[in-house]
């Protein structure tokens, strides 16, 4: 405890404490980030129904997803660890992710035929991961260890918020927008506002966080060990290689619920609108008025989930201080896995709604649930080498899923989207199980972190 309270104290000394305002406002660039994972998640797979897509083969089309987030989250965040610019080590790089987003968020909803809007998507991707990883260890580097779960919980809280209102924004635009206006490429006008509206929040958010919190300068320490370890291709990617070969335990154990639970999550934002369709509005044509009826519907649904994960990201803290995170975890994917195995027998939009309960209580555990695991196991120093990497435990399922789910759609899921969500029902109580064999059940200690994914 004595040694515990030291640490502490020196690294009180060593960093400013900041206010719960100042906190709020570091995190803020984070609201933005979010917002523009919402709009994909929430309109890639109508955009890509309005402009003609084939159900089974949708997947391959949100390849740039797991793609990107495998090549750049773990460079970016060896790279961030090294990089010495007067702008800091990690400001850089969600500074030019931000931009990348904004021009691609502007762009998307303009596109007129799938190979422009899946292009799009790539760039979108690339530069989402350019600025995760680093946000993430920017938050950890500004913020004493007695701050950061006040930080990350902030940032959580941003993820909750910032998705709820991209999700909501068309149907909000339909108070402004009749639902029924098209642009000359089939997609509805309120979807090209919410994206131009996500392009700028994108890169405003970024510059306010920037500016109102910069990074802190580097310690001679610091700086005499990054010149030990040159930023070059090569030490790069030999820390890379390193910090696999030494991955601690608990997150190697931690591969086969990921595995499930992000097979299963990309399985429902692909597929969760083409379901409802079918099941709530009998239609299978994603150019008729009861398709449009149907998203708008899913769209206010994944509000109702992402609001749920925004306050049960805050409900779920003192429990998984008394259970621990492990059981807690499995409870979330456990109610996730029977929500989707509901959702092919709704009968009506009320019945949707109250199935996001499920739903969003399993997100909220895969915001934060899985770092409070990791957070025990890597050392800081490496901090966001092993974020960047822990990804790849998020991208290499969703990656599989793109791969596997063409080749299986027609002859073991019948061609029939409400299969899909089955499927991922069954894979989110296997990620359950496998939750339980992790060595990661312990409390939590203060100052960890509760993140987003």
């Amino acid at each position: 405890m004595i040694v515990a309270e030291m640490e502490r104290m020196g690294m009180a000394q060593g960093k400013p404490r900041l206010s719960l305002l100042r906190i709020v406002e570091m995190n803020i660039g984070f609201f933005g980030l979010q917002f523009s994972f919402g709009l994909q998640q929430a309109n890639m797979g109508p955009i890509y129904g309005f402009l003609g897509a084939d159900e089974a083969t949708m997947p391959l089309l949100w390849l740039a997803g797991p793609m990107t987030g495998l090549i750049i989250q773990p460079i970016i965040g060896a790279m961030s660890d090294r990089t010495t610019s007067r702008h800091g080590r990690r400001t850089p790089y969600f500074l030019i992710g931000a931009v990348i987003c904004s021009i691609s968020l502007f762009l998307m909803p303009m596109s007129s035929a799938l190979w422009m809007a899946a292009s799009l998507l790539w760039i979108l991707d690339a530069g989402n991961n350019i600025t995760m990883e680093p946000y993430r260890a920017y938050v950890a580097d500004r913020l004493v260890a007695d701050q950061r779960s006040v930080g990350f919980l902030t940032q959580s809280a941003f993820t909750g918020l910032a998705q709820t209102l991209s999700y909501l924004a068309p149907s909000l635009l339909t108070a402004f927008v009749a639902r029924d206006v098209l642009d000359a490429n089939g997609i509805p006008v309120i979807v090209r506002i919410a994206f131009v509206i996500g392009a700028i929040l994108s890169i405003s958010t970024i510059l306010w966080s920037v500016w109102r919190v910069p990074e802190l300068p580097l310690s001679d320490d610091e700086r005499a060990a990054m010149a030990d370890k040159p930023l070059t291709v090569r030490a790069t990617l030999a820390e890379i290689a390193d910090a696999i070969g030494s991955m601690p335990r608990p997150m190697r154990q931690l591969a086969a619920a990921m595995l499930c639970q992000w097979y299963a999550m990309f399985a429902y934002w692909q597929y969760i609108t083409f379901a409802v369709a079918r099941s709530l509005y009998d239609t299978s044509d994603p150019s008729s008025a009861a398709f449009r009826e149907a998203t708008l519907a899913t769209q206010q649904a994944g509000a109702l989930y992402n609001f749920i994960a925004f306050a049960g990201a805050l409900a779920l803290i003192p429990i998984v201080a008394r259970l621990g995170a492990r059981l807690v975890h499995a409870a979330c994917l456990t109610a996730s896995g029977i929500a989707m195995l509901l959702i092919p027998g709704v009968q009506d939009s009320a019945g949707l709604f109250v199935l996001m309960i499920g739903i969003g209580i399993g997100w909220a555990g895969m915001m934060g649930n899985t770092y409070v695991m990791l957070a025990d196991c890597i050392p800081p120093e490496r901090t966001g080498i092993y974020m960047g990497i822990f990804n790849m435990f998020i991208v290499v399922p969703m990656l599989i899923q793109t791969l596997t789910m063409p080749l299986i759609y027609r002859p073991l899921l019948g061609g029939d989207p409400r299969n899909v969500l089955l499927l991922g029902g069954g894979l989110m109580l296997a990620g359950a199980l496998a939750t339980l064999l992790v060595d990661a059940g312990h409390r939590v200690r203060s100052g960890q972190a509760v993140t987003a994914s």
